[in-house]
């Protein structure tokens, strides 16, 4: 008679969380000279910089809040965000969430991740999470660096909107707090197409530069002359649309409509990226995936979520055209003159008047009237009239326009001299910076006017 000894089952090593597997890739990120180098820089950089260029005599005035980094510490901080939307953002979109998959990738280090997590979800969850921390703290530096830079260098005074009205300090601070805030939007549609890319091509270095590329293509098209609906289906358009915080009141429905159109591409770049991430072949070492799936999973479905994002802007809003019309411009330029008017008033000490006061109006055509008045372009030329208190004869003043295809225009005053023909006005405490003698604006290009 034998006898037999039961081995007690063996039971497999728990998965490990998602959790613990965040920190792991965290770790893993941090630990990176290049990510380390890049938190240094973005924490430090932008004070200096700001700092910098507000005690220089020349200022960047053709960037917008350019021309008031003198006046104002919280100009250098929107100064910044036009250039970190431009470069800097997809800059660091690329090297974060355009690698965090691809390494893996390069090292070969794939099935002993796998052993060790046993669960191809939850590496994507960890990594996915651990990128976006990563970019957080990024884009939190560059913020409160060029914050601390300006208010210090300059002061804690008190800022010129886009329509000329001027905010407290303290509603500057809180504008410019949202205005990065909503970046951040555009910024997660960056980082979803970064991991897409990092999934779909593997180690081939397109995967870290699709970010940028994508970026810059997004940049391009709003230097085009398109249709506005095709403009706001864009994510790109967010990292302008938070111009409209800046004026009063405030230009809510393109801005609500750039951060939504770039949740959208975010959640659903980043839901491709999991599906392709886990139809991989994770047993073949040199697998990178199919550039044919790359294609059918990964660009087709969001070409589609731009065709119906735009087929939702033009049925639910009246956006037609360019959206720059006469009447836009007009308005506009005569809302941001009068606001100015008072304050160039009270650096001449004259009398205070009001906007209702003032009456100011401007009247505009475009190509010296030989083309119709609407779309971009730096043919514009407006006069503007005005009234005084007391005063029978209305003044009158000439601006030459230049507005870009977004909106944004600049104003260039062409006399009389005395009113904005000249870049300083005579003060009784001495010459001051003239501020109607060139500003900017901002033509909404949207009506929020719902289709009947």
């Amino acid at each position: 008679m034998t006898a037999t000894i039961a081995h007690p089952p063996v039971q497999g090593a728990p998965r490990v969380s998602v959790a613990r597997g965040y920190r792991f890739e965290l770790v893993k990120l941090v630990s990176q000279w290049r990510i380390r180098l890049l938190v240094l820089a973005c924490w430090i950089a932008p004070g200096l910089f700001v700092a910098a260029v507000s005690r220089q005599s020349t200022l960047p005035s053709d960037t917008l809040f350019g021309r008031w980094m003198h006046a104002t510490g919280w100009a250098g901080p929107l100064v910044l965000l036009g250039f970190a939307g431009t470069w800097a953002l997809p800059l660091l979109t690329s090297v974060v969430a355009g690698d965090v998959f691809a390494s893996e990738d390069r090292l070969g280090t794939w099935r002993h991740l796998l052993v060790a997590v046993r669960s191809p979800r939850r590496i994507f969850a960890a990594k996915a999470l651990a990128g976006l921390t990563v970019l957080l703290l990024l884009v939190a530096g560059l913020a409160c660096s060029s914050a601390v830079g300006g208010v210090p260098a300059v002061g804690n005074q008190p800022l010129v909107g886009l329509d000329g009205h001027l905010l407290s300090p303290s509603d500057a601070a809180v504008k410019v707090l949202l205005a990065w805030v909503c970046v951040l939007a555009p910024t997660l549609a960056l980082a979803g197409i970064g991991l897409l890319g990092s999934v779909a091509l593997g180690r081939s270095p397109m995967g870290l530069l699709l970010p940028a590329l994508v970026a810059l293509a997004m940049q391009l098209a709003q230097m085009m002359p398109l249709p506005v609906a095709v403009r706001l289906s864009l994510p790109g358009y967010a990292f302008i649309s938070w111009n409209g915080l800046f004026t009063s009141p405030v230009q809510l429905a393109p801005l609500l409509i750039g951060i939504v159109v770039s949740l959208l591409w975010a959640l659903a770049a980043t839901a491709l990226a999991y599906l392709l991430f886990l139809r991989r072949d994770f047993t073949n070492p040199t697998d990178d995936g199919s550039a044919r799936r790359a294609v059918t999973a990964g660009v087709l479905p969001l070409v589609g979520l731009v065709a119906a994002t735009m087929a939702v802007v033009t049925a639910t809003t009246s956006a037609t055209g360019s959206g720059i019309t006469q009447d836009k411009v007009q308005h506009s330029l005569a809302t941001a003159f009068a606001h100015l008017y008072r304050m160039q008033t009270a650096q001449l000490h004259r009398p205070a008047v009001t906007e209702a006061q003032v009456r100011a109006t401007a009247a505009c055509s475009k190509g010296d009237g030989q083309v119709a008045p609407e779309g971009a372009g730096n043919d514009w030329r407006c006069v503007v009239t005005w009234h005084l208190p007391g005063v029978a004869t209305a003044g009158q003043a000439v601006y030459q326009l230049d507005v870009t295809p977004d909106g944004r225009f600049v104003a260039d005053g062409d006399g009389p001299k005395e009113v904005n023909g000249y870049f300083l006005v005579r003060t009784p405490t001495g010459d001051a910076p003239n501020p109607l003698w060139q500003f900017d604006g901002n033509a909404e290009l949207l009506d929020t006017t719902s289709k009947g």
